[in-house]
């Protein structure tokens, strides 16, 4: 028997706080510190970004994430494993030994991988989409709409870069979980078709890829489920032994909160099929799954299984889908929301004179209807009218024309619309749409590059 493997959720997502990976980094006596930052539209952004500039593409806050880890994980022998290669693993991988060059360190290996990029090959091949977007069914349909197409690799892909012994290792898009189940993998030496370790290890993964989520960070309602020190929130770890059987805890001293209840919330997100979650290396089975509290902040979880993987692999699709143009304008005092309300009557018909009506878009009164809509709008205290209202017009555009016009009429309503309008603001943002297909496994051919820096 092996011992637990301390394996810690370093971030959640891309823009995720840093001071609770530095605490892991330092106090956790981890074996390996995984930053899971690449969601679904973050990718396709970043394909974006390598276009303007060859030399991006991958995270922005990797140097400081690292900067900010590195040195007391190379101190306790803490791996570091995440996905903010993005669109250019390579690239981040030479910014990480930039960076090891800036921070005086004495060595740094950094495994990179590569291979998920499917787009050279969807350019030659046809497949049905599994989104209905803009009417396209195939991935044919999106010819000259489509920005990137990335496959979900697995923990099988990372294996090779982990037995490269890198300190970092560095990938672009490979299904959360995975993130987190290759080091077990390579830790306890589960082979790759024991379909129940797989199971587990992917449990333990799913329970810790949003990081904060499982540890207090997304299920405050004050008086029913308090969090203690929430502004404190320390970032979850889990301790697996060789059979996949894991607790999960966070660090001694850290805010949040740890139990059943966390654990609960957690496992259900995201699931389609508890029983069938699909996952590049495994089909995992959680309807089994036991969660018991063994100690504060500790949940042992137990029971989760798996069978065969999925013979193909899922891919997201970027896609180019018009701009959205938007504008706001607030209102206060008495009579706001009638001021406001007769503000969007005003704009709906200037944007019909202009040709613009028909557009898809939402117009809103922030403080009024804006979550759920007409049935929110009815649901206040009788007689109550709100102080201060933000009218918001947004529209989905086919040109960026189109959308600027939307903002400059809400502008426009400074002088040219109800009384004591202000706090305008107007922005248009392109429009990228997400799609998903599936591919054969032979589409991929994952590679591993190993970068040093040595002092």
């Amino acid at each position: 028997m092996t011992r637990p493997f301390r394996l810690g959720a370093g971030a959640g997502y891309a823009g995720d706080r840093i001071e609770p990976a530095r605490d892991l980094a330092e106090r956790g006596q981890l074996d390996a510190l995984v930053f899971e930052c690449l969601a679904e539209r973050t990718i396709a952004l970043a394909q974006l970004a390598r276009l303007r500039d060859p030399g991006a593409g991958f995270d922005p806050l990797l140097a400081e994430r690292l900067r900010a880890v590195l040195p007391a994980c190379l101190r306790h022998g803490t791996r570091i494993v995440t996905n903010m290669g993005a669109a250019h693993p390579v690239a981040a991988g030479r910014a990480a030994l930039q960076l090891a060059r800036e921070l005086d360190l004495p060595r740094l290996g950094v495994a990179v991988v590569t291979g998920d990029d499917v787009l050279p090959w969807l350019h030659e091949n046809d497949v049905p989409l599994l989104d209905d977007i803009g009417g396209a069914r195939t991935s044919a349909a999106l010819a000259g709409r489509l920005v990137s197409a990335n496959a979900y690799l697995g923990a099988e892909a990372l294996l090779p870069a982990l037995r490269t012994g890198a300190d970092v290792v560095i990938t672009g898009r490979v299904a959360d979980p995975a993130l987190f189940l290759a080091p077990l993998m390579h830790h306890h030496g589960w082979a790759a078709d024991a379909w129940p370790l797989l199971g587990r290890g992917i449990a333990v993964g799913h329970l810790l890829e949003c990081a904060a989520q499982v540890s207090g960070g997304y299920i405050a309602q004050p008086g029913h489920f308090d969090v203690p020190r929430l502004e404190e929130v320390g970032f979850p770890l889990a301790e697996v032994d060789a059979q996949g059987d894991a607790v999960i805890t966070k660090l001694e001293g850290s805010g949040g909160r740890v139990d059943r209840l966390t654990c609960t919330a957690q496992l259900l997100y995201e699931i389609e099929h508890p029983a069938r979650y699909l996952q590049p290396d495994v089909t995992a089975d959680f309807s089994q799954v036991r969660l018991r509290e063994v100690g504060v902040d500790r949940v042992a979880v137990s029971g989760a299984s798996g069978s065969e993987r999925p013979l193909h692999l899922k891919a997201s699709l970027g896609v180019r889908d018009g701009f959205i143009g938007e504008g706001q304008i607030s209102y206060a005092g008495p009579g706001a929301r009638a001021r406001g309300e007769l503000a969007l009557g005003v704009l709906a018909h200037r944007l019909r004179g202009a040709g613009l009506g028909a557009l898809e878009q939402r117009a809103e009164l922030i403080g009024v209807n804006a979550m759920h809509g007409a049935a929110s709008a009815s649901s206040g205290t009788p007689g109550s009218e709100p102080y201060e209202v933000r009218l918001r017009l947004a529209a989905r555009c086919a040109t960026r024309g189109q959308a600027e016009r939307i903002g400059r009429e809400v502008e426009a309503l400074y002088l040219n619309g109800p009384a004591g309008g202000g706090g305008v603001t107007q922005s248009v943002r392109e429009v990228l749409a997400v799609a998903s297909c599936l591919v054969p496994r032979a589409a991929v051919r994952p590679q591993v590059q190993l970068l040093e820096w040595v002092r």
